[in-house]
């Protein structure tokens, strides 16, 4: 067994901890980061990157069939093929993360392959290798599918979002177990390449943690796209026979199909990092920390673990944080009471802040505004494929945003002004007194703005 002793041990090499350990090295510190899988975790090759990937040529063939009635005749034949090779190529070089460690390590840094548990204060062990840290620990494990107790689910080739990712080709037929944003996401992409696809949801509707419109409106586009849609309905159990899936639900409903899709959340698997060592609930969903992302003394976490919505968005936010604070340099406290994030389904679900139902549970005095993406000057140009709507919530005592959603093609970019509305608590008095060009997706923010009252 070796020791070694660092400044600062990097625990997980996603986006938020590969951020922190690079910069952490480049100040100059002695920095270890122990990955057990691929360095730069699961965003750039089975996450945010290639699904997008996914999405984007799943767009193109969408846009190619409304041709028809706007700008000619088409034929759109889709092709799996080219989507795996690029997803292969571009986005995760056939799943070899060397570009990214030797970047880490030409930083300086050590990089050692492994899983790696805390053994006690400032200890982290590593197959057998002791790494004792005389400045601190980064907890930046991320999280893991979380695979639901079904019975009958465990030994059957259920996919997750990674073996979706890995598909060399599309199924025939494709049942998804959740209507999140994975789930929808990736619903529709192999939809429209092809498969035949049935979306179950546990809960009332789909994309449950958003705005009722948002989920309501993607059921209504998945139904004219011939995607299939079960809300309420819980899975009771799931069969394989070798070559086909049966889930039933709970009501007795049976659906088959060549290939089961698990898209139930995620977990942050707490017991496998040994943070009951410092003192933590190993059974707990998240580390709980400062607003400098501190866990105790010498302890740090971000990303996922911490529960504050398991984007990389958010672990690269939490990253500038901890290496400020490791640094002793001055920067502000975590906040969240803006956090944007997007589902990039089509029409993009774009939203930030509150929905209308928190704000009510706050206790605020909500107002909100509502417009139609179709009734705009934009929408009604671009017509074929202008699903979606923008939607303020606002705090009228205060007179600011607190909330907003964004659907609509790209949506997840009119969310911009959005975000920073509710960010820097902008009056909405002040916002509508902007200019907004025409005609733009973005100036039904000012139709919303006017329906608030």
């Amino acid at each position: 067994m070796a020791q070694h002793e660092v400044d600062v041990i990097v625990i997980g090499m996603g986006p938020g901890g590969e951020d922190a350990a690079e910069r952490l090295a480049e100040a100059g510190l002695d920095v270890a980061a122990v990955e057990e899988r691929l360095v730069g975790g699961e965003c750039p090759y089975w996450g945010c990157v290639p699904s997008k990937m996914m999405i984007r040529a799943a767009d193109l063939l969408a846009e190619g069939r409304r041709i028809p009635g706007m700008s000619g005749d088409s034929t759109v034949a889709p092709s799996w093929a080219p989507v795996a090779g690029r997803i292969r190529s571009e986005a995760t070089d056939d799943w070899d993360d060397t570009v990214a460690a030797d970047r880490f390590t030409g930083k300086g840094g050590r990089l050692l392959r492994g899983h790696g548990q805390i053994t006690g204060p400032g200890e982290v062990t590593v197959s057998g290798d002791v790494l004792k840290a005389r400045r601190g620990i980064i907890i930046a494990t991320g999280t893991a599918p979380s695979i639901p107790p079904i019975p009958g689910l465990a030994g059957t080739p259920y996919w997750t979002n990674r073996e979706a990712i890995e598909a060399e080709r599309v199924p025939e037929s494709l049942v998804v177990l959740g209507g999140g944003a994975i789930g929808a996401e990736l619903a529709q992409v192999f939809s429209r390449f092809g498969a035949q696809v049935t979306v179950v949801e546990a809960m009332d509707r789909l994309l449950s943690l958003e705005e009722p419109e948002s989920g309501e409106l993607i059921a209504k586009v998945f139904g004219r796209e011939h995607i299939g849609v079960r809300t309420g309905a819980a899975a009771a159990s799931v069969a394989h026979d070798g070559a086909e899936f049966t889930v039933t639900l709970a009501g007795g409903a049976k659906l088959t199909a060549t290939a089961l899709l698990v898209a139930t959340g995620r977990r942050a698997g707490l017991a496998e990092v040994g943070v009951g060592t410092i003192g933590l609930d190993e059974k707990a969903r998240s580390i709980p920390v400062d607003d400098h992302m501190r866990v105790t003394e010498g302890v740090w976490a971000l990303g996922d673990v911490i529960g504050k919505g398991a984007f990389t968005h958010m672990s690269m936010y939490h990253a500038d944080i901890v290496v400020a604070d490791i640094l002793g340099q001055e920067h502000h406290g975590a906040e969240y009471h803006a956090v944007p994030r997007v589902t990039f389904t089509d029409p993009e679900v774009g939203a930030v802040g509150l929905t209308e139902a928190q704000a009510r549970e706050q206790q605020l005095t909500v107002r909100t505004g509502t417009t139609q993406v179709p009734a705009s000057t934009r929408g009604w140009i671009h017509k074929a494929g202008n699903d979606g709507f923008i939607k303020l919530v606002e705090d009228a005592d205060r007179g600011v945003l607190v909330g907003a959603t964004s659907v609509g093609p790209w949506g997840g970019e009119v969310l911009s002004v959005l975000a920073l509305a509710v960010h820097a608590e902008v009056p909405t008095r002040r916002l509508r007194e902007m200019i907004y060009a025409y005609p733009t997706f973005y100036r039904g923010v000012e139709d919303a703005l006017r329906d608030l009252g």
